[in-house]
Parts: C-alpha cells; sequence; structure tokens
C-alpha cells in the first residue's frame, strides 16, 4: 500500500533537487499539506472529488489515484530515473539546467558519509521555501545529525532579511523544535551580510549568542580588488565569524551568471587560516565557490572549510555531493572540514574566539 503523501512529498524533494522551478515544487507540496491526515482520500479519489480541494490540481490528483491504486506515480518514475526532461515532467525550466547531482567514489564518498550535518541552510523566515521543521526533518531523513540555520540579516531586503527582532524571535522557535527533535539538532545561525566596510549586518551582541556565523558578501560584488580585499579581511578578523561564505559570489549556471569578485585570494586565505574561519565549499551547483584554483590555494593556505549546500528548500539538502566531489577532486583533507565534527564539538570549536 502506497502512501499519495509520501509520494507527493518525494516528488517534491526530487523536484528541489533538480533545481525545477519554485511553482512546480509549490504544487506538490501544497497538494501534501492538503492531503495529509485525510481519511476519505479513496472516496475523493473514485468520485472525481480530489480536484474540487484546494490546492489539488491536475498532476497531483493524478499521482494520488497512482498512488492509491498501489502504483508509483509515473512523475515519481521518472524523477528518480534522472534528471528533469521533457517527458512526463515537461521541458525543462532554465534554471534547472545544472549538472544532476554526481555519484561519489573514493575520497568523495568518504567525505561525504563522514559529514555529520551542514553549516549553511535557509528556511521560510527569509528566502527560503520551507519551514524550519521541514528543513529539519528532511535533514534528519538524510542522515544528517545537525542542521545550522542561516537565514538571511536585515540589509538583504530582497530576501526578506531577519531583523534583530525576527532573529530573536526565530531563536525562541528553534529552541522549542528542538525540544521535539532529539537527538536531532538544529543549530542557531545566521548568514550575516558583509557591509561595505566590512562590519556585519546584525547586532554584535545578538551575533555573540548564536552557534554559527556564516559572513558573505551580497552587494557591490565589482568593488576593486584593493577594497574588497580590505572588506573580507575585516570581516574574517571579526571574532563574531564561523566561516566565510561563497567567497566569490560568482554564478556559473542559469540566467543569473555573474563573474567572480576580484580579491587578493592569498591575503584572504592566509587570514582565514590565521583566525581560524572556516572557507565554504558552497554545493549550490550554480555557485560551486570556490572556483577549484582558489579551493586549491585555500588547501596549501591551511584553512579549514565547511561543505555546506546552501539550501533554500528540502531537496537541496541533498546537493551535499557537489562539494564533496570538488573537495575530494582539491584535496581537502577530511580532518579540516568543521561539519565531519559531532555537534558538540563544532559548537566548541565555534567558541574558540568569543
Amino acid at each position: 500500500m502506497r502512501d499519495p503523501v509520501t509520494d507527493l512529498r518525494r516528488i517534491a524533494f526530487l523536484l528541489e533537487r533538480s533545481h525545477a522551478s519554485t511553482y512546480r515544487v509549490r504544487a506538490f507540496r501544497t497538494a501534501a499539506n492538503v492531503l495529509a491526515g485525510r481519511d476519505d482520500l479513496d472516496l475523493l479519489a473514485r468520485g472525481g472529488g480530489l480536484k474540487k480541494l484546494r490546492g489539488v490540481g491536475e498532476s497531483t490528483a493524478r499521482c494520488v489515484v497512482q498512488s492509491l491504486a498501489g502504483q508509483e506515480p509515473a512523475y515519481l518514475t521518472e524523477l528518480e530515473a534522472g534528471p528533469i526532461n521533457q517527458t512526463t515532467t515537461g521541458a525543462p525550466d532554465a534554471e534547472a539546467a545544472v549538472p544532476p547531482v554526481p555519484e561519489l567514489t573514493g575520497a568523495g564518498a568518504a567525505l561525504r558519509a563522514a559529514l555529520r550535518g551542514d553549516c549553511h541552510s535557509h528556511s521560510d523566515w527569509s528566502d527560503g521555501g520551507s519551514p524550519i521543521e521541514e528543513m529539519a526533518l528532511t535533514a534528519r531523513d538524510l542522515g544528517h545529525e545537525y542542521l545550522v540555520l542561516t537565514d538571511h540579516s536585515p540589509r538583504l531586503t530582497v530576501a526578506n532579511g531577519l531583523s534583530a527582532d525576527r532573529l530573536r524571535r526565530q531563536l525562541e522557535v528553534v529552541a522549542e523544535l528542538n525540544t521535539r527533535l532529539v537527538p536531532f539538532a538544529i543549530l542557531t545561525g545566521i548568514e550575516v551580510d558583509i557591509l561595505d566596510d566590512g562590519s556585519l549586518d546584525q547586532d554584535p551582541e545578538l551575533l555573540e549568542q548564536l552557534d554559527l556565523v556564516v559572513a558573505s558578501v551580497h552587494s557591490k560584488l565589482r568593488m576593486p580588488a584593493p577594497e574588497m580585499t580590505e572588506r573580507m579581511l575585516t570581516a574574517v578578523a571579526n571574532p563574531l565569524v564561523d566561516v566565510l561564505g561563497h567567497c566569490t559570489g560568482r554564478m556559473v549556471t542559469g540566467g543569473r551568471k555573474r563573474p567572480e569578485s576580484e580579491f587578493d585570494a592569498e591575503a584572504v586565505f592566509a587570514v582565514c587560516a590565521e583566525y581560524d574561519v572556516a572557507v565554504e565549499v558552497n554545493s549550490r551547483p550554480e555557485r560551486l565557490d570556490p572556483p577549484r584554483r582558489l579551493l586549491r590555494q585555500a588547501v596549501a593556505a591551511g584553512c579549514r572549510f565547511s561543505v555546506d549546500t546552501d539550501a533554500h528548500a528540502p531537496g537541496q539538502l541533498d546537493w551535499l555531493p557537489y562539494g564533496c566531489a570538488r573537495a575530494a577532486e582539491c584535496e581537502v583533507p577530511p580532518e579540516r572540514v568543521i561539519n565531519t565534527l559531532p555537534a558538540a564539538d563544532l559548537l566548541a570549536w565555534a567558541c574558540r574566539r568569543v
């Protein structure tokens, strides 16, 4: 007996992992939420009433009918077989033009197996697409021991960045969720904007309360190299910063292609090593940041690393293989990857400078 709601959520997960459009993912997650807990699905399916429910459309209703008949929905079968193609699921979305999630072997597979969590994720509190709990449950189902929640800081208004008051409320929500999710843990964090002068876009005393702080540049990405270098050096030297996020800001696929920011990588990575700030290996397929040449340079500089998904949806939490493959190719030592640490050890490391 198949569970239609489970099948709908699996479809949404696979669409997210393949970087399908938000509206398509939302159709399946909305239908799953509408149908969850109902005991009249068979009756509705026989009577043609599924599509009369708000949030259930023709495609989702067809999947439900197939599930109730004990069949794997055709839509799900195709998605399980590989990347989006042009049969059941329709033409690929422009932003989905990314390579499939790599099959890891050797050092890449060993690194993925060693990862205990993800240090960069977003929820619908900022520009993510799903509630905190849904992100956490998906991370747990993927075998993670923890997920660091790093929604955006206030200046990034396009991403609904969190004001100090909203961040404080989020901390209360996370504390309540953690009482129910034990032994899994949601660790508190933020992706804080590095401002033009290298300062951080949030109250310092509030940043001190967080488990982990990822600092990233999101604005004036074409700043002249000397100024960008000074901006990044100032941020990395801040004792509240734990991880330098997607350091070049580049975009390599989709409709938002963007060149790398220019900065003195040797100087930045030297200061990361000096202050023990991890360089993020960002696994988002449109970022894959830093580029291989800079990743190798950071390895040579003695930096620590954090292999993260920067997930904005549950299915994107399964993007770690992109980062693991690149980290292994560039010979990143697993013992220098902070999210191979158990949660207690990660928290102890994050308290090293404050």
